[in-house]
């Protein structure tokens, strides 16, 4: 069976209107891109967008074997594995790239920024779609796993190193693991705007530690208070054995710490 090669040069002025798409979003998120010339020839990440992009025609095509083979040339080359049956919109941007896993079923929108050692992975083993549906302008922090058919919605933010299992709601932002979702009536530094700062996100199991450690000073000091008033022994005077700041003489830590 030979592939069709007229049909490919019609597409042809396409892909170069998308290869062309592929470079300015690079350079856009970036910064250390200094050209379009550089980018095209230097970043493995748009490498991997394009030898993609060859193998999911293969692979619509029906030209299943060449477009594994491909796609697995592309992955020795890249250090990026995106199987061709995945859906890979326009401007998408892997920055670095190296370990990034994208699964057969997964979609992803266009204009999502996708940092190194992401994994859009799948949790079932049955042949339908078991992988993240991704929106448009998503940014998917280094080292993150989104996994099963979910929806990741436009605009979502989720932070490194985060283990997503749940949909997404549009301009959302994710962290921790498993993933919590951190709203923007809740913490106002729940939506970072820059695209880079995917690293410096609201911690909700850090806030919810410091407003009990906060709750809990506030309560010791009324005890202490009531003590007083009613010329109650000092707690010092009351040592407990599984007091470890008590039962060493020093002070309880303050709020301040991280």
């Amino acid at each position: 069976m030979v592939i069709p090669i007229l049909s490919w040069i019609k597409r042809l002025p396409r892909a170069i209107e998308q290869m062309r798409e592929d470079l300015c979003a690079a350079c856009e998120h970036d910064p250390a891109a200094r050209s379009a010339l550089e980018v095209a020839l230097a970043y493995p990440g748009v490498h991997a967008i394009w030898g993609h992009r060859i193998a999911h025609r293969l692979w619509r095509d029906e030209y299943k074997l060449a477009a594994r083979v491909l796609s697995h040339a592309n992955r020795f080359v890249t250090g990026v594995e995106i199987h061709p049956g995945a859906h890979i919109g326009n401007r998408v941007f892997i920055d670095h790239g190296m370990g990034v896993v994208i699964g057969e079923t997964a979609s992803v929108g266009d204009g999502t920024l996708i940092y190194k050692g992401v994994v859009l992975g799948g949790v079932s083993l049955e042949h339908k779609v078991r992988h993240p549906q991704v929106g448009s302008n998503v940014v998917i922090g280094s080292n993150a796993c989104v996994l099963g058919n979910i929806v990741i919605g436009d605009g979502a933010r989720i932070g490194s190193g985060s283990v997503v299992v749940k949909p997404v709601p549009p301009g959302a932002t994710v962290v921790g693991v498993p993933g919590r979702l951190v709203t923007a009536s809740t913490d106002r530094r729940s939506r970072f705007s820059a695209t880079l700062d995917h690293a410096n996100l609201p911690d909700p199991m850090t806030d919810m530690i410091r407003a009990l450690a906060a709750q809990n000073e506030r309560l010791r000091t009324r005890v202490e208070v009531l003590e007083s008033k009613l010329d109650l022994p000092s707690p010092d005077s009351e040592l407990h054995p599984d007091d470890p700041f008590a039962t060493g003489g020093e002070p309880y830590p303050k709020l301040e710490g991280g």
